[in-house]
């Protein structure tokens, strides 16, 4: 039963800071949510998360769902979020519930391997899962988006889906597709998708930039 926190407290506490790190967008662990709790104008997020919690320090970024969050506390195997008004209004955390599971992966080390792409954990917009088709023990999901977020994705691309980075199969103006190996379905929340499911997207951290600067007329500094 989760109960409210104290003041917030611990040996090994840091300063809370937004966050600024980076993922890979490989998830290493399935969380699952405790309870969500009103703490206006936010929430308090607590999530089941044994195997990251057990070396986890308060202020730590975890992306969380596609989401980069700071741990404010530590307790029993759980992680503990503040999650504000433009989190709940701009991501599909503002619709969980008690039970429900997520993407949780620890920030990118200097010495780690980048085995995705580079993903900040800061969502670009709200995608739904518009067809989902079953092949074997593959799955094909195709994702509605909006206009945006689809112009600044391609074929073979990179783009993070509610955490998880994902390579695109197709990008229409109107949907793209990626496709999910067993592996993928197994170890993330997109096994679990249903049509009609919203799901957190984060294009190409370099696209953007790239994008940014053909915009300015390929001058640094946009002059």
């Amino acid at each position: 039963m989760w109960r409210r926190p104290p003041a917030e407290c611990g040996p090994r506490r840091r300063p809370l800071a937004a966050c600024c790190f980076m993922f890979t967008g490989l998830v290493e662990s399935l969380g699952r949510v405790v309870a969500v709790v009103p703490e206006p104008p936010g929430v308090r997020l607590v999530v089941e998360a044994a195997p990251i919690a057990a070396d986890a320090r308060l202020g730590d970024s975890i992306c969380t769902s596609g989401c980069c969050l700071s741990v404010v506390r530590i307790e029993d195997g759980t992680l503990q979020f503040q999650l504000g008004p433009e989190t709940l209004f701009r991501t599909t955390l503002g619709g969980l519930t008690a039970g429900a599971p997520v993407n949780l992966e620890r920030s990118l080390r200097l010495s780690d391997r980048l085995g995705g792409h580079i993903v900040t954990g800061h969502v670009d917009g709200v995608g739904r899962l518009a067809a989902r088709e079953q092949d074997g023990e593959w799955v094909t999901c195709r994702f509605s988006a909006p206009p945006a977020l689809l112009g600044q994705m391609a074929a073979k691309g990179s783009v993070a889906v509610d955490g998880v980075s994902l390579t695109v199969v197709e990008a229409a103006a109107d949907f793209f597709s990626v496709a999910l190996i067993p592996h993928t379905l197994a170890g993330t929340t997109l096994g679990g998708l249903a049509v009609g499911d919203r799901v957190n997207l984060e294009t190409d951290l370099l696209f953007k930039y790239v994008a940014r600067l053909v915009a300015a007329g390929g001058q640094a500094g946009g002059r």
